[in-house]
């Protein structure tokens, strides 16, 4: 008799678990902390889960329904709360900032080893002019031309101009050489085409590409300075919009300092061949191979990728339009490219075809490029 009263309470507590259940989760931000509870595990700061929660599709108009005004304010408190869920063992030490000198000069003199390259190559063949004979003048030119594309490499497997494991293209690297292949050889090409050729060998134009070469070093730091000066805007926003509206200036000053500097060096270029003029093709090239690379570096090789394979299908199409326009009955199909060759010579075609390209990706990049989750750190 005197255990009555608790086998009556029992059943009372029972009943009322069902309904506690039925209540669902009365914290919201528990739900959302579990879904992406792999990705809050592994955030040095809560900027990556706010990159990682946009990169999933969380707008600030989602983060108002867990009752935060916007993605950094609730990506605060899953970084707050997540070890007292999943505990401390899957944080990571946040890496500090690439400030040792040592390494950006490593990087540096990387960058500047394709300019230094091909310079030393046009001095000695310069100098020897008359001196050596064509085969030894075309030894010293491949010579020059596989060190600068492996300094060339070397760029691209370290520095601000890396990308990471399984965001470059297999095929990126081939339309760039295409394209550098095009500034050598390709306006002589399409003329000798144009005048009923091609007649054996033409004549190359190694100043745009010299101009090129020393660009890679100004292009390294202006990948630097641009993803550094984003981290911090990331780190001094407090809204997705806020952050958008304040990278989008970034890179079109990155953007447009890099055109100063790359017309400064085809010019320069330019003077060591006799000074013909800055060609615009080579200016057009030079910007559209650094949004490919800040594409790709951040995470978007794809729409680089696209980019490039466009300019090099404009660039061949236009010599094949000039012979498909001797067969019978379609000299009009020629008649686009004679058209701009008459009117801006044959340099028009390869600044049609990079601008176009670099254009779009300007377009790609100022969207892509103003998303948190695109600075993530790797």
């Amino acid at each position: 008799m005197a255990r009555a009263p608790e086998i009556a309470h029992t059943p009372a507590v029972s009943a009322r678990k069902p309904t506690a259940a039925r209540r669902g989760p009365i914290d919201p931000v528990k739900t959302l902390m579990h879904r992406h509870r792999d990705l809050c595990e592994r955030a040095v700061d809560p900027l990556e889960i706010a990159a990682g929660l946009e990169a999933h599709g969380v707008t600030d108009r989602t983060a108002a329904r867990y009752r935060h005004r916007d993605v950094f304010s609730l990506a605060e408190e899953l970084y707050a709360r997540v070890p007292t869920v999943a505990g401390e063992s899957g944080r990571a030490t946040a890496p500090a900032p690439m400030r040792d000198i040592e390494t950006r000069a490593a990087w540096s003199l990387r960058a500047l080893l394709p300019g230094a390259a091909c310079t030393a190559t046009a001095v000695v063949l310069k100098l020897t002019d008359g001196v050596l004979g064509g085969g030894a003048r075309l030894t010293v030119a491949l010579v020059g031309a596989l060190v600068a594309l492996l300094g060339l490499g070397l760029c691209l497997r370290s520095g601000p101009l890396h990308a990471a494991e399984g965001r470059s293209s297999a095929a990126a690297p081939v339309y760039g050489y295409w394209l550098l292949g095009y500034v050598l050889y390709g306006d002589a090409l399409l003329d000798q085409v144009l005048s009923g050729g091609p007649e054996g060998p033409w004549a190359i134009t190694p100043a745009p590409l010299l101009g090129l070469a020393l660009a890679v070093a100004p292009a390294a730091w202006c990948a630097h300075l641009f993803s550094v000066h984003a981290q911090r805007k990331l780190a001094g926003s407090r809204a997705l919009e806020e952050f958008a509206a304040g990278v989008r200036p970034l890179l079109f000053g990155t953007v447009a300092f890099f055109l100063c500097v790359l017309t400064g060096l085809l010019y320069l270029a330019d003077l060591g061949y006799g000074g013909r003029g800055v060609p615009v093709g080579a200016a057009a090239l030079g910007v559209l191979l650094l949004l490919a690379r800040l594409l790709t570096v951040h995470g978007f090789p794809e729409p680089a990728t696209t980019g490039l394979a466009a300019a090099c299908a404009v660039e061949a199409v236009a010599p094949a339009l000039v012979l498909a326009g001797r067969l019978p009955g379609l000299h009009f199909v020629a008649r686009p490219v004679d058209t701009v060759v008459v009117a801006a010579g044959t340099g028009a075609v390869p600044a049609i075809a990079c601008g176009a390209a670099a254009l779009g990706l300007l377009i790609h990049a100022a969207v892509a490029l103003s998303r948190a989750s695109a600075h993530t750190r790797a």
